[in-house]
């Protein structure tokens, strides 16, 4: 059986202290090797979560944030920040992993319309 689900995951916390992140970014990877599912995977970043799109930080050990987002991006996911989060936390102006972009919430909305299933961490 070969279905196509579109799936939102929207994420608020940041990349490191608790694994709610971790967790959505796990669950949306494995989400696209399902077999016999095709997906289309959008993620909306949120709150503290905005600052998982920001490169180089250097986790201690266990999970890289940068990498499962790359994974996602390479796999054909769409990531989009919160504009008014970035403008909160001051780094709209900061790099972004490649491929991620500020958004709105007028590009959450239609994505929300859009989606069959949206999950938040």
């Amino acid at each position: 059986m070969n279905t196509q689900q579109t799936l939102l995951f929207i994420l608020n916390d940041a990349p490191y202290g608790s694994e709610r992140s971790f967790n959505g970014l796990r669950l949306a990877i494995n989400l696209n090797e399902q077999d016999g599912v095709e997906t289309q995977i959008k993620i909306f970043l949120m709150s503290d979560a905005v600052t998982c799109a920001l490169p180089k930080q250097t986790p201690g050990e266990g999970y890289d944030i940068q990498q499962m987002l790359e994974i996602l991006l390479a796999q054909g996911a769409e990531v989009k920040l919160c504009k008014t989060c970035c403008n909160a936390r001051g780094i709209t102006e900061l790099p972004l992993i490649e491929g991620a972009e500020i958004g709105t919430l007028d590009d959450l909305s239609l994505w929300t319309l859009q989606a069959d299933k949206v999950v938040s961490f």
